[in-house]
């Protein structure tokens, strides 16, 4: 069942937005070689309690971290551990703010320190096909109009499109109905109406497609081994057009 969300639990949902994007804005400055993923989840977590909001991954179906953070070939649900950050590595930090019972969501990968032009062009196009995404997400689209739009774009690069794993709409649950898959032809799928809330989340890799899960049951990596990288944004779908509630 789709939610609807009026714009009272909207405004809500974007004050989650709004301290989730500047736990984001703090993380992009602690980012360098050196750095552990675990300090930047507790740091995470630090913040968001200090907003007067919770980190709502953490204890999701048993997931034990406020955050998750996914390096190089890891395409999501890496856990944030004790090994520094290295020059040229990159990492996502994906997480979820609860605020008083509403939910934003915001993945965004770093470049740490200096990275090699092959990451930072993977960087680079995996955000902007989040954009293109973004475009699409507007009244009387369907679902599907975001999902080709992030594929061709991510395609016409030679970008391999992460199909496991996909976008959601959101609310006072993390995932909510209807999936938001960031492959697939236009014109198809749920059509967006005023009040839907949705990530947009594209997954690209440097390779294939195709993920391997890690013996923890939570850690998806490239089946080949190549990078992945990976742009999130919260979205609400609006008259006015796609209102960015996790912008920074």
């Amino acid at each position: 069942m789709i939610i609807i969300k009026t714009r009272e639990q909207i405004e809500m949902m974007h004050k989650a937005g709004q301290i989730l994007a500047a736990c984001h804005r703090e993380i992009a400055q602690m980012i360098r070689p050196g750095i552990t993923p675990l300090a930047i989840d507790q740091f995470a977590e630090k913040f968001m309690r200090s907003h007067g909001a919770t980190p709502e991954q953490k204890g999701y179906n048993g997931y034990p971290f406020a955050t998750c953070a996914s390096i190089n070939d890891v395409i999501c649900h890496g856990f944030p551990n004790e090994r520094p950050l290295q020059d040229g590595d990159i990492v996502t930090i994906d997480m979820v703010v609860n605020l008083n019972g509403w939910l934003a969501d915001s993945a965004w990968s770093y470049a740490v320190g200096n990275v090699s032009a092959e990451a930072q062009k993977l960087l680079d196009v995996t955000k902007e096909s989040m954009y293109k995404g973004i475009e699409q997400a507007v009244i009387g689209n369907r679902i599907g109009d975001i999902s080709h739009a992030v594929q061709a774009y991510a395609e016409s690069f030679g970008y391999g499109v992460v199909k496991e794993f996909v976008g959601h709409a959101i609310g006072q649950d993390m995932h909510e109905e209807p999936q938001v898959p960031h492959y697939g032809p236009a014109g198809k799928g749920p059509r967006l109406k005023e009040g839907m809330v949705i990530t947009i989340e594209p997954m690209l890799n440097t390779g294939t497609w195709q993920s391997k899960l890690d013996s923890d049951g939570w850690t998806a990596r490239t089946k080949d081994g190549g990078l992945s990288a990976q742009y999130e944004h919260t979205i609400a779908i609006l008259p006015e057009g796609p209102l960015i509630l996790t912008a920074q």
